[in-house]
Formats: structure tokens, C-alpha cells, sequence
């Protein structure tokens, strides 16, 4: 029999003594590869929600603007809570505006796009282009997919996520409370992946919009509801420009948010307000890189596919029941008068023909303010055609700089107040008024049906979504045709457009 000597004693107790330590080391390594393999199993995460019903895709599928410009789905859900006083009694982004289906928490024009393992949620085309109306205050809103967004305020909205940025309840720390108090707190996975790259990125994006558009919205009225500038907004962010160096000739250009009804007869039409396109694929990229999208980050199969429902959607009939004899007289009178610029209503739907239709009426002949057709400038549109999509098939190549403001069909027209490009004539019968006839101030964001055509627009002085004549852009002046008619051919001509 041997017995262990001193030496080998020695070491069987250190090892001993040790394996505890090593099996702690282990068990580290195996947690670090283990949180390691989650986090890397959560960063390739990376997908859209698929929507078979085409408006369901249109109001809300992603068209790739969360990418580069969207803001998580747990902020966007947490923001309400964090900032309780800009949300007002509505809680949620009702309060800007917005609108919702029933079945989605998120608001009709928002869409979800998981990139790296966080999702993210930001603008689509719907946000621009859904609105509602009622016959009275008592009825329930309808909501119409393709009429203008009338009750949205985006220039509101814009200017609270900017100030948000800057706030200090933005922070790590109140940031995940409210998030936890809205029902969407981190898991513990999240929160390290938050804490690593999430929040950084979260503040210094927002601050970094924030220095950009600022500056820009500082020099510009308020838009109102209803109403965006198109192009300014993109000069700052997709080309870098410095908002102070623009000039004072185009840094206003709020205009109305369109219809997009029936899009296919309208190509090779001069498009926008300004007509400065012929084509609708350009237009709609545009518009994407307007809501938010990149050249690197359009989704342009779904951008494809709501341009191809849009090409057939009509609008819903009028509701307007004006006198069947009156109409028909009416229909004389426009016929005459403005179905060259504008075609007709016809007993089978919308006629999209007319000798000037789809073409540009220069300013000196429409006689309309000329804000929103100089913020388009030729520097801008050379910079559109040198930058965007270049070296793809998607370059753009028909942008032109035009003289006055396009001619477009009046498909939809009830649902179009208030009326002109930037939407400074509340109702139909106030169009046919000479314009130191039409109301100087009125308020906008309304949905109530209007018996003379648009929305119920009481006047007003100030506040929230009173529109003001006389402010730069503003201006509702031109666009004379029919305001020296006889009154009772503009009574007539009245009730052939309700039909529209």
C-alpha cells in the first residue's frame, strides 16, 4: 500500500480549491455566449409586416422610410406617457391629427419595418393621403383612402418631435420608464442592446434633425392642418443645405396635401402643383423620399404596388344632392368655361380630356400665389437629377422647373377644401367670388360636410388651424375664371361642381 506524499497532497487540495472557480468561469462563459448568440440572433432580425389586402398595404405597409428616419415602435408608444401635455385629451397622436383603423394600434400612414433587430416605425404614403368626413358633428367620421389628409397637422407634429429631442425626459432612464408604463418595457436582451446602440443613436439622430429643420421652420409660417412644404424640408435633409442660406423668395411653400384618386390617366400630365414632372413613377419617388425614405432605403416593390391600386381608385360619389336642373345648366357654363383646363363629369365617371389639361397655366395668367411654385428652384431641380438614384434605374430625369401652376382633373373635387394649391379658398362658392370677396381668415381641419362644397371652416383671428390670407404663402388670390358670372350662372355652375 502507498500513501500520497506531501507534494501530491498539496496539489489535490488546490485543485480542489480551484474547481469551483473554474466551473464560475465556465458557467460566465457559457451566459456571455449565450446573451452573445441572443443579441446576434435579435440584431439579424430584419422584415416588414405583409399585408394581402391592397389598402390595408396602402394605409399601413412600409415603403422603407423607417429605415433612415424612423423612431422605434416602444418611443413611438412611450412618447404619449413621457409627454402627456402635448398629447392633450386624446392620449394619443389623435391629437396631431392622425388617424386610426380599429384593429391596429399604430395610426393610419404609420407602418412597422424591423431593421437589425429593433422595430421601427415611420410615415407611408397613407399619412398624406387619408382623410375623413361626416355630414355633421353627430354622424361618425368616414374615412376615405386617397382624399387629402385635411385634418392632419404635420408642421405640429414636426415641431414636437423636435422639441422632444432636446428634452431631458428623453434620456436612457425616464425614456425606459415610460416605455414600461405603456406596456412596451426592454427584456432584458433589449435593454442591453438599447443601452449599446439604441439610445445613442435614438438622441443623436433626433438632435441632428432637429439643428437641420429648426432653422427651416423658424423662418416659415405654420403650415395648418392639411398642408405640407414639399420641398424645402427635403433640401435641408437629403441634400445637406444650410436652412439659414436659403433665400427669402423660396423658403415658404406650404401647399395642400393633393387627392391621388385615379392616377393612371394622369400620366404624362405635368404633375405637382407646379406641373414639374411628367412622370407618375418619379412623382411617387418624390413623394417616398418626401415621408421619408432614401435612394438606399426604398422599398420600391412596395411603392410599385400602391401606385398600381392608386391607377384605378375612384373616389366615392359625391354627397351633394344640388338641384338636377341647376346642375344641367351648370354643366353648360363649365363646359365652356373651364373643361379645357380641368375636363368634366360625364354620366360614366371622370372625362380626362381638355385641350390645356394636365398642362402648366403661367403664373401671370392664373394669377395665384406664386410661394410654393419658387421654392422650387432651378439649383434644386439640377440637384434632384445630378443625386437621386443616380447610377440606378431609378435616376430621375423628367424633373423641370415651370413657370405657373398645372391644370388638374377635378375627380373628387367635394373632397378637395379648401381649395387652390395651397388651399386658401374654403368652399366651392367662395371660389367663384372675386378674391376680396373670399373669407381673409377661416378655420382649417374641419370634416363636416360644407352645403357650397369643401368643409365647414368658421372664420376666426387666431389659434390652432386658423388660416390667415395674408401671411406669406397664403395668399388667396387669382384663379378669376367664373367669379364675374351673372349670379345666377354661378348659382348654376355651383351645383354642377357639388356633383364632382
Amino acid at each position: 500500500m502507498s500513501f500520497p506524499t506531501a507534494v501530491e497532497a498539496e496539489l489535490d487540495r488546490r485543485r480542489r480549491r480551484w474547481r469551483p472557480l473554474l466551473w464560475l468561469a465556465v458557467l460566465a462563459l457559457a451566459g456571455a455566449v449565450l446573451v452573445a448568440v441572443l443579441l446576434l440572433v435579435r440584431v439579424l432580425q430584419s422584415g416588414t409586416p405583409y399585408y394581402p389586402d391592397e389598402e390595408t398595404h396602402f394605409r399601413h405597409g412600409s415603403i422603407g422610410a423607417e429605415t433612415a428616419s424612423g423612431i422605434p415602435y416602444k418611443v413611438w408608444k412611450a412618447l404619449p406617457t413621457l409627454f402627456p401635455e402635448a398629447f392633450g385629451t386624446t392620449g394619443d397622436y389623435r391629437a396631431f391629427g392622425f388617424l386610426y383603423d380599429e384593429d391596429d394600434d399604430l395610426p393610419i400612414g404609420i407602418s412597422r419595418r424591423t431593421v437589425s433587430g429593433v422595430e421601427l416605425v415611420w410615415f407611408n404614403c397613407a399619412v398624406c393621403h387619408t382623410g375623413t368626413v361626416r355630414n355633421s358633428t353627430e354622424d361618425p367620421p368616414l374615412t376615405i383612402s386617397g382624399m387629402p389628409a385635411q385634418q392632419l397637422d404635420l408642421h405640429l407634429f414636426t415641431r414636437f418631435v423636435l422639441a422632444a429631442s432636446r428634452d431631458p425626459r428623453m434620456a436612457p432612464a425616464p425614456l425606459s420608464a415610460a416605455m414600461r408604463d405603456s406596456g412596451v418595457g426592454l427584456d432584458p436582451v433589449e435593454a442591453l442592446l438599447w443601452k449599446v446602440a439604441v439610445f445613442p443613436r435614438l438622441r443623436e439622430g433626433m438632435i441632428d434633425r432637429a439643428a437641420r429643420l429648426s432653422p427651416l421652420l423658424d423662418r416659415q409660417p405654420d403650415w395648418g392642418p392639411g398642408r405640407v412644404d414639399t420641398f424645402n424640408p427635403y433640401k435641408v435633409l437629403a441634400f445637406d443645405d444650410d436652412a439659414r442660406a436659403l433665400s427669402d423668395q423660396e423658403v415658404v411653400g406650404a401647399s395642400d396635401f393633393p387627392s391621388i384618386f385615379q392616377q393612371r390617366p394622369r400620366e404624362g400630365m405635368q404633375l405637382h402643383w407646379d406641373g414639374n414632372n411628367t412622370s407618375l413613377a418619379e412623382r411617387n419617388l418624390s413623394a417616398a423620399l418626401g415621408a421619408g425614405v432614401t435612394p438606399q432605403t426604398a422599398d420600391h416593390a412596395a411603392i410599385e404596388r400602391v401606385a398600381r391600386w392608386l391607377g384605378d381608385l375612384t373616389p366615392p360619389a359625391s354627397p351633394h344632392r344640388p338641384d338636377a336642373a341647376a346642375a344641367d345648366r351648370g354643366k353648360a357654363v363649365y363646359m365652356e368655361t373651364c373643361a379645357a383646363c380641368h375636363g368634366y363629369r360625364g354620366d360614366q365617371g371622370y372625362v380626362f380630356e381638355g385641350a390645356r389639361l394636365g398642362t402648366v397655366e403661367p403664373l401671370a395668367s392664373v394669377g395665384t400665389d406664386p410661394a410654393r411654385l419658387n421654392s422650387y428652384t432651378p439649383t434644386f431641380q439640377q440637384a434632384q437629377l445630378r443625386e437621386l438614384f443616380a447610377g440606378t434605374p431609378y435616376a430621375f430625369r423628367q424633373f423641370r422647373k415651370t413657370n405657373g401652376y398645372a391644370n388638374a382633373p377635378l375627380d373628387g373635387l367635394w373632397l378637395r377644401g379648401p381649395y387652390l394649391h395651397n388651399g386658401s379658398v374654403p368652399t366651392l362658392r367662395d371660389l367663384l367670388r372675386p378674391p376680396d370677396e373670399r373669407p381673409a381668415s377661416f378655420r382649417r381641419g374641419r370634416d363636416v360636410i360644407d352645403p357650397d362644397g369643401g368643409f365647414v371652416s368658421p372664420a376666426c383671428t387666431e389659434g390652432p388651424g386658423c388660416y390667415d390670407t395674408s401671411l406669406p404663402g397664403n395668399s388667396n388670390t387669382g384663379h378669376l375664371w367664373g367669379t364675374a358670372l351673372p349670379e345666377a350662372q354661378t348659382s348654376d355652375l355651383l351645383a354642377y361642381l357639388l356633383t364632382f
